[in-house]
C-alpha cells in the first residue's frame, strides 16, 4: 500500500522555475527554493536527459550528383567529398520530431556554400544558415539531396545499411541540446538558509527553447517515475525466429553462391556480401551495381532460390 506523503513539504514540492535568457539560444533556468539536496537530486537527472533523450532531426543520409561514395573528390570542388559530408552532418534542423522530409542543395559556382543556400521542404527549417559547407569553382555545379528523419541521441553511420548506390550514410545527432550542465547554490526561505537553489545552464541548437528542454526533459522522467508508482505492463509482440539452418543460410559470403567470379566481385564492391544483404533487395536495386544488369541479376536470383531465398520486387 502506498502511504499519503503529501503532508511532508518534501513530497509537496512548492518551488519557482524562472529563466535569465541569454540568448535565443542559450538560458539560465533556475529552480528554487528545493529541500536540501534535491537540487543536485533534480540538476543530475535532467541534465542527463536533456543531453541523451529529447527527440530531434537530423540529416542521416546524403546523395550527390556525379558520386558513388565519399572517398572522392567532385571537380569544381575545393573539399574533397568527404569534406564536404563532414561539413553538411553540421547542419542543424528544426521541424516536426514526428517525422522526416527532404532538402536539397543545388547551387552554381563561383559561390561559398553555405547551410542558407539549403532548400528545406515543408516544415523543415535550417537553424544555422550561416555555415560553411563547401568552395565551388566558377561554371560548376553542386547538388546534394539529404534525407531528414527524426530520432534520439546519437546513431552511427556503420549501423544504416543503404541499399541505393550512391546513398551515403552519415552520423547523425538528433539532440537539440548543444550544452547542459548545473550548479546548486543555497537559498533562503524566511530564516532558514539551507534551501537548495538549482541554475541549469541550457544551449540548444535553435530548434527548440532552453526553457522548453527542460520542461521537455521534466515530462519525461515524470512518465519514468509513473511507472514505478502506477506499472502498466506491455505486451511484446514475439519476433519470428531463424532457425539455425536458416540464420546460416543467411551468413553465406557471395563467392559461396558459385556466382560468376565477376558478379561476385560488383556485388562485393556495391556492399553486398552476404545472402543476407541480397535477401529482399530490389531487383532495380541491384541492376545499378556496377559492371552488373538485369541478366546479372536473373543470375543471382536463381542461386538465391537454391538457397531458399529470393530477391525482392
Amino acid at each position: 500500500m502506498i502511504q499519503d506523503l503529501s503532508k511532508y513539504p518534501t513530497f509537496n514540492p512548492t518551488f519557482q522555475v524562472s529563466e535569465e535568457a541569454l540568448s535565443e539560444t542559450h538560458a539560465l533556468i533556475m529552480v528554487e527554493p528545493l529541500e536540501q539536496g534535491y537540487g543536485h537530486t533534480l540538476g543530475n537527472a535532467l541534465r542527463r536527459v536533456l543531453l541523451t533523450s529529447l527527440p530531434g532531426l537530423a540529416i542521416t543520409s546524403v546523395r550527390v550528383d556525379g558520386v558513388d561514395h565519399q572517398y572522392t573528390t567532385l571537380e569544381g570542388l575545393t573539399e574533397d567529398v568527404l569534406e564536404l559530408i563532414l561539413n553538411l552532418r553540421q547542419v542543424r534542423v528544426a521541424g516536426d520530431v514526428s517525422t522526416g522530409g527532404t532538402l536539397i542543395l543545388d547551387v552554381k559556382g563561383p559561390v561559398e556554400v553555405t547551410a542558407g543556400h539549403i532548400k528545406a521542404q515543408g516544415a523543415l527549417s535550417i537553424t544555422n544558415p550561416d555555415l560553411h559547407i563547401a568552395s565551388l569553382a566558377k561554371g560548376k555545379n553542386l547538388r546534394v539531396e539529404m534525407t531528414v528523419e527524426a530520432g534520439m541521441g546519437y546513431i552511427l553511420a556503420n549501423e544504416r545499411k543503404s541499399q541505393t548506390i550512391g546513398d551515403i550514410p552519415l552520423d547523425s545527432l538528433f539532440s537539440p541540446v548543444i550544452k547542459a550542465s548545473y550548479k546548486v547554490e543555497n537559498t533562503r526561505v524566511g530564516r532558514k538558509t539551507d534551501y537548495d537553489k538549482l541554475i541549469l545552464d541550457v544551449q540548444t541548437d535553435g530548434s527548440i527553447k532552453p526553457i522548453e528542454a527542460v520542461q521537455q526533459s521534466a515530462q519525461i522522467l515524470a512518465h519514468q517515475f509513473s511507472q514505478v508508482v502506477s506499472p502498466t505492463v506491455a505486451i511484446f509482440e514475439e519476433e519470428a525466429k531463424l532457425s539455425p539452418e536458416e540464420a546460416e543460410v543467411l551468413r553465406l559470403t557471395v563467392e559461396e553462391l558459385d556466382l560468376p567470379t565477376r558478379i561476385a566481385n560488383a556485388l562485393r564492391k556495391g556492399g553486398f556480401k552476404t545472402v543476407g544483404d541480397l535477401t529482399g533487395a530490389p531487383k532495380n536495386v541491384i541492376a545499378k551495381v556496377k559492371n552488373l544488369g538485369e541478366k546479372s541479376v536473373d543470375v543471382i536470383n536463381e542461386a538465391l532460390m537454391k538457397k531458399g531465398v529470393t530477391l525482392g520486387d
